[in-house]
């Protein structure tokens, strides 16, 4: 007889996520006009049709490894890209044609700092030298929502073996694109831009961090952070940096864009604990989104299998500042 063991991330199957209504922030349309929320439905058509199609298109959909999976629905793709956080096009929730500006090709990802050679690879160039896969990742907000995606990419381990840190190295820092003439807010100046995270090494190769190049059996779509962004799902994420142009292996902790602009707030290490509220809210729950539904936060996501040992001797540290 075959016994099935649930880890503690999965939850019931009945917690789907249905459609949602976005978000509106009127703090952006006082920051940066109406105008630049979004491109008109015609202009985004327009630019997608005039576009190349993705050179790796032929990988997706990716081989799903099984061992990443969850016994609860995905969230509906169309919830997925018009729900999400990516900040140099706006405060809103749904910049997904604001974010039809960004040009993905051609797209360079520079490798530097204490590593055996630094040097800059083609995005096609290295999503081709890795091993692509799908994994099903159940993911938790800051804000206090979670949602759960079908992501496709490679583990981070395997980027770290590629990109041949020095053994001194303790950190790796990633930061994403800037081009404030595509990208509106990023014009602004209360905002430290570009966007910068870091993990350890020991996170970074940890087998939960996932690099990511897809979603929902194709390419990842702007909106989403393409061609490249971060999935650590046992972090209660920011924003997880999208659209990545460089890794900095460093022995130095990188200070991230939000422990920059609200150090008081957010940290490096992220939030983890649920029973550490954020200063303004508490984060012992969360909205499965596109329902009314809140269910108790779990300590690492309900990844704590998988990532407790990253934090041995920390229990004493405030992990989310």
């Amino acid at each position: 007889m075959n016994v099935i063991h649930r880890r503690g991330w999965e939850i019931p199957e009945h917690r789907a996520t249905p459609e949602h209504v976005f978000l509106n922030r009127r703090s952006f349309m006082a920051a940066t006009g109406a105008a630049a929320i979004s491109l008109s439905p015609t202009i985004a058509l327009a630019q997608r049709a005039g576009e190349a199609p993705d050179p790796t298109i032929d990988l997706y959909p990716a081989k799903r490894n099984e061992r990443y999976t969850l016994d609860r629905p995905l969230t509906d793709e169309k919830i997925n890209l018009s729900y999400n956080n990516f900040y140099e096009f706006g405060f809103s929730k749904d910049v997904s044609r604001a974010a039809q500006a960004l040009k993905v090709r051609p797209w360079t990802v520079k490798i530097d700092g204490m590593v055996e050679k630094p040097r800059e690879v083609d995005i096609d160039q290295l999503i081709r030298a890795m091993p692509i896969e799908e994994r099903l990742y159940r993911h938790r907000c800051v804000e206090a929502w979670g949602m759960t995606i079908p992501w496709s990419g490679f583990p981070f381990a395997k980027f770290v073996e590629y990109a041949k840190p020095l053994s001194s190295a303790k950190y790796v820092r990633m930061e994403t694109f800037l081009d404030p003439a595509t990208a509106p807010l990023q014009r602004q100046p209360f905002y430290p831009w570009p966007y910068v995270e870091g993990l350890t090494i020991a996170e970074a190769t940890n087998e939960m961090a996932f690099l990511v190049t897809g979603a929902y059996g194709k390419p990842v779509a702007k909106v989403q952070g393409a061609p490249l962004r971060l999935a650590v799902p046992w972090k209660y994420g920011f924003k997880a940096v999208k659209s990545i142009v460089k890794f900095t292996f460093t022995d130095q902790r990188p200070k991230s864009y939000w422990e920059t602009a609200q150090g008081s707030e957010y940290g490096f290490w992220a939030n983890v604990n649920p029973k550490v509220d954020h200063p303004r809210w508490s984060q012992a729950t969360e909205e499965v989104i596109g329902t009314s539904n809140r269910v108790p936060t779990l300590l690492f996501n309900g990844y704590a299998e998988q990532v407790a040992d990253l934090y041995k001797g920390m229990e004493s540290e405030r992990l989310w500042a």
